[in-house]
Protein backbone atom coordinates (compact mmCIF):
# COMPACT_ATOMS: atom_id res chain seq x y z
CA UNK A 1 0.00 0.00 0.00
CA UNK A 2 1.21 2.95 -0.96
CA UNK A 3 1.95 6.15 1.81
CA UNK A 4 -0.54 8.94 1.93
CA UNK A 5 1.01 12.25 1.59
CA UNK A 6 -0.77 15.18 2.97
CA UNK A 7 0.49 17.59 -0.01
CA UNK A 8 -1.79 20.69 1.42
CA UNK A 9 0.61 20.52 4.19
CA UNK A 10 3.86 20.35 2.39
CA UNK A 11 2.79 22.83 0.36
CA UNK A 12 4.59 26.21 0.39
CA UNK A 13 1.39 27.81 0.52
CA UNK A 14 0.20 30.74 2.86
CA UNK A 15 -2.70 31.17 4.59
CA UNK A 16 -4.06 34.59 5.09
CA UNK A 17 -7.21 33.89 8.06
CA UNK A 18 -8.71 37.35 8.43
CA UNK A 19 -10.00 35.68 11.41
CA UNK A 20 -6.95 35.88 12.71
CA UNK A 21 -7.23 39.79 12.84
CA UNK A 22 -10.84 40.10 14.10
CA UNK A 23 -11.17 42.66 16.35
CA UNK A 24 -11.84 42.52 20.07
CA UNK A 25 -14.10 44.54 21.80
CA UNK A 26 -17.78 44.19 22.60
CA UNK A 27 -20.20 45.51 20.02
CA UNK A 28 -23.21 47.59 20.76
CA UNK A 29 -25.81 48.88 18.02
CA UNK A 30 -27.95 52.19 18.83
CA UNK A 31 -30.85 52.34 17.63
CA UNK A 32 -32.36 56.17 17.32
CA UNK A 33 -35.96 54.73 16.63
CA UNK A 34 -36.18 54.24 20.07
CA UNK A 35 -36.15 57.71 20.91
CA UNK A 36 -38.87 58.81 18.23
CA UNK A 37 -42.63 59.15 18.11
CA UNK A 38 -43.50 55.66 17.37
CA UNK A 39 -40.53 54.84 15.59
CA UNK A 40 -40.26 57.66 13.10
CA UNK A 41 -41.11 61.13 13.88
CA UNK A 42 -38.25 62.93 15.45
CA UNK A 43 -39.31 65.97 18.17
CA UNK A 44 -36.50 67.46 18.79
CA UNK A 45 -37.69 68.42 22.61
CA UNK A 46 -38.47 64.71 23.22
CA UNK A 47 -35.21 63.29 21.35
CA UNK A 48 -32.89 65.74 23.62
CA UNK A 49 -34.66 64.54 27.14
CA UNK A 50 -34.20 60.73 25.95
CA UNK A 51 -30.99 61.21 25.54
CA UNK A 52 -30.26 63.46 28.79
CA UNK A 53 -31.87 60.92 30.72
CA UNK A 54 -30.06 57.75 28.73
CA UNK A 55 -27.40 56.27 31.05
CA UNK A 56 -24.19 56.48 28.59
CA UNK A 57 -22.02 54.87 30.97
CA UNK A 58 -23.04 51.29 29.60
CA UNK A 59 -21.50 51.67 26.74
CA UNK A 60 -18.07 52.50 28.51
CA UNK A 61 -14.94 50.83 26.14
CA UNK A 62 -17.16 49.64 24.39
CA UNK A 63 -17.57 49.59 19.79
CA UNK A 64 -20.79 51.14 19.57
CA UNK A 65 -22.76 51.17 15.97
CA UNK A 66 -25.24 54.06 15.62
CA UNK A 67 -28.18 53.26 13.43
CA UNK A 68 -31.63 54.29 12.37
CA UNK A 69 -33.51 50.92 12.35
CA UNK A 70 -37.19 52.10 10.79
CA UNK A 71 -37.34 54.25 7.63
CA UNK A 72 -37.84 57.44 9.44
CA UNK A 73 -36.17 60.44 7.76
CA UNK A 74 -33.45 61.53 10.62
CA UNK A 75 -31.48 64.69 10.22
CA UNK A 76 -28.02 64.30 10.23
CA UNK A 77 -27.86 66.27 13.70
CA UNK A 78 -29.27 63.43 15.55
CA UNK A 79 -26.78 60.78 14.40
CA UNK A 80 -24.51 63.15 15.66
CA UNK A 81 -25.72 64.26 19.06
CA UNK A 82 -25.76 60.53 19.94
CA UNK A 83 -22.31 60.20 19.10
CA UNK A 84 -21.61 63.39 21.24
CA UNK A 85 -23.64 61.84 24.48
CA UNK A 86 -21.68 58.31 23.49
CA UNK A 87 -18.25 59.72 23.22
CA UNK A 88 -17.06 59.91 26.68
CA UNK A 89 -17.11 56.29 27.06
CA UNK A 90 -17.28 54.38 24.29
CA UNK A 91 -13.90 53.25 22.52
CA UNK A 92 -15.37 53.58 19.04
CA UNK A 93 -17.79 54.69 17.06
CA UNK A 94 -19.44 54.74 13.49
CA UNK A 95 -22.35 55.82 11.85
CA UNK A 96 -24.30 52.43 10.46
CA UNK A 97 -24.67 49.04 11.75
CA UNK A 98 -22.86 46.43 13.44
CA UNK A 99 -21.27 45.12 9.92
CA UNK A 100 -19.88 48.79 9.12
CA UNK A 101 -18.59 48.78 12.17
CA UNK A 102 -16.70 45.70 12.10
CA UNK A 103 -15.95 47.26 8.62
CA UNK A 104 -14.08 50.25 9.92
CA UNK A 105 -12.13 47.77 12.64
CA UNK A 106 -11.04 46.09 9.59
CA UNK A 107 -10.27 48.59 7.79
CA UNK A 108 -8.09 49.90 10.65
CA UNK A 109 -6.23 46.85 11.63
CA UNK A 110 -5.72 45.72 8.07
CA UNK A 111 -3.89 49.04 6.96
CA UNK A 112 -1.17 48.14 9.85
CA UNK A 113 -0.67 44.54 8.44
CA UNK A 114 2.58 43.98 6.66
CA UNK A 115 2.00 42.87 3.52
CA UNK A 116 5.63 42.23 2.37
CA UNK A 117 5.42 39.24 3.96
CA UNK A 118 3.94 37.56 1.53
CA UNK A 119 5.84 38.39 -1.53
CA UNK A 120 6.31 36.05 -4.35
CA UNK A 121 3.99 33.62 -2.26
CA UNK A 122 1.40 31.48 -3.33
CA UNK A 123 -1.52 32.82 -0.60
CA UNK A 124 -4.56 31.55 0.01
CA UNK A 125 -7.39 34.02 1.79
CA UNK A 126 -9.59 31.68 4.08
CA UNK A 127 -13.05 31.41 3.29
CA UNK A 128 -14.40 29.88 5.98
CA UNK A 129 -14.73 31.08 9.79
CA UNK A 130 -16.34 31.19 12.84
CA UNK A 131 -16.28 35.36 13.36
CA UNK A 132 -18.60 37.37 11.58
CA UNK A 133 -15.94 38.83 8.99
CA UNK A 134 -17.01 41.79 6.37
CA UNK A 135 -17.04 41.36 2.78
CA UNK A 136 -15.10 44.80 2.89
CA UNK A 137 -12.42 42.94 4.69
CA UNK A 138 -11.92 40.23 2.03
CA UNK A 139 -11.51 43.23 -0.39
CA UNK A 140 -8.89 45.04 1.39
CA UNK A 141 -6.90 41.91 1.97
CA UNK A 142 -7.46 40.68 -1.14
CA UNK A 143 -6.10 44.20 -2.75
CA UNK A 144 -2.92 44.85 -0.37
CA UNK A 145 -2.07 41.24 -1.21
CA UNK A 146 -2.09 41.90 -4.46
CA UNK A 147 0.78 44.09 -4.56
CA UNK A 148 2.97 41.27 -3.49
CA UNK A 149 2.20 37.69 -3.45
CA UNK A 150 2.44 35.43 -6.85
CA UNK A 151 -0.76 34.26 -6.66
CA UNK A 152 -4.17 34.67 -4.32
CA UNK A 153 -6.70 32.01 -4.06
CA UNK A 154 -10.16 32.05 -1.91
CA UNK A 155 -11.58 29.23 0.44
CA UNK A 156 -9.74 26.02 1.61
CA UNK A 157 -6.80 24.62 0.53
CA UNK A 158 -8.82 21.53 -0.76
CA UNK A 159 -11.10 23.16 -2.82
CA UNK A 160 -9.61 26.83 -3.52
CA UNK A 161 -10.85 29.23 -6.36
CA UNK A 162 -8.00 30.94 -7.90
CA UNK A 163 -8.33 34.50 -7.81
CA UNK A 164 -4.86 36.46 -9.31
CA UNK A 165 -1.61 35.11 -10.77
CA UNK A 166 1.10 37.67 -11.05
CA UNK A 167 2.13 38.32 -14.52
CA UNK A 168 5.62 36.92 -15.41
CA UNK A 169 8.28 39.52 -16.03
Amino acid sequence: MEEIINKVASSALEVFDLEDYYPKGVRTQIDISQWLLEGFLLKEKDFREHLKNHDWTQYKNQLVAINCSTDAIVPAWASILVTIQVAPFASKIVDGTIEDLDAALYEELLAKVDYSLYKNKAVIIKGCSKKPVPMRAYVIAATNLQAYARSIMYGEACSAVPLYKAPKL
